[in-house]
């Protein structure tokens, strides 16, 4: 039976008694109450605001339960209306940190952000004395796979966290397309002619130039390979040549990938709920 919503704002004295029993010892009580709450709406998150730093830890705990079940519905929302209303090509950097919040509503995207600009930043300077294409790389490797220390997460390979960009940053861990978004907004700040390279089994990036063309596999710290190499790579992977495979992809396809890796990920765990969550975003992006 679902919980009967509140209605307007409850008198002080009822709002302190619910409360209450948002804390109470008894799983079968709290959880009551706190779905009558969420049932409530934004009218209940009003006025539940003015508790958010309640003395007793445990309501506390429970309160930011709640405030994160209401954050989460929103960025959700947020995220469904920008897929839904771009086409193939978008910001992908701004569609990346609203999925993030769908699963780390609190995560400080402001933050992130400045972070890569910083990162950006210190490679800037080698740069202008780069004598070539390989150097102008080897700066961006450098920083960001020897000073930084990121590396493909070979080990726990498929980790949900290996995802989501957020994590990623935090960990230095990765798997290839995420390690790949990372690549590409460094080299987008540093004006980089560097692109998504959607490949089966293994994405990677790609630096092109009228004269010069070069693959760049951020899974194994930033290692660059010719057209061949890949080539090599797709029959590895079983697959038949296709030039297809090496050519740039949508912004809107490179997200698809990254929901649809994550989609399999907890379907193969039987997790209903996130199954189901990223199922929708999949629909969405399938457009």
């Amino acid at each position: 039976m679902n919980p009967a919503p509140l209605t307007g704002t409850p008198s002080i004295q009822r709002q302190l008694a619910l409360l209450t029993l948002l804390g109470d010892d008894d799983p079968g009580v709290s959880e009551q109450i706190r779905a009558q709450l969420i049932a409530g709406g934004q009218g209940t998150l009003e006025w539940l605001e003015n508790h958010r730093y309640h003395d007793e830890p445990g309501v506390r705990r429970r309160l930011r339960d709640i405030f994160g079940h209401f954050a989460a519905a929103q960025a959700d929302s947020e995220f469904l209306t920008f897929t839904l209303a771009h086409g193939e090509h978008f910001d992908l950097e701004q569609a990346v940190w609203l999925f993030v919040r769908t699963r780390y509503p609190d995560a400080p995207i402001e933050a992130y952000r400045a972070q890569l600009d910083d990162w950006a930043g210190a490679i800037r300077p080698g740069l202008t004395t780069a004598a070539s294409v390989e150097a102008r790389l080897q700066c961006v490797n450098e920083q960001l796979f020897g000073k930084l220390g990121f590396k493909g997460n070979a080990n726990t390979y498929y980790d949900p966290q290996n995802s989501y960009l957020n994590r990623v940053m935090d960990r230095r861990r990765g798997i290839p397309i995420s390690l790949c978004l990372l690549y590409l907004f460094i080299c987008r700040r540093l004006n980089l002619p560097v692109t998504g390279i959607g490949m089966p089994g293994h994405f990677l990036c790609r630096y092109q130039s009228p004269r010069e063309e070069f693959y760049i596999d951020a899974f194994h710290e930033g290692r660059l390979l010719t057209k061949v190499d890949c080539l090599k790579r797709l029959k590895e992977f079983g697959s038949d040549f296709d030039e297809g495979a090496l050519t740039p992809i949508s912004t809107r396809r490179i997200l698809q990938r990254v929901v649809a890796n994550l989609h399999l990920i907890h379907k193969e765990a039987r997790d209903r709920a996130e199954t189901d969550r990223l199922q929708r975003y999949m629909i969405a992006l399938a457009r």
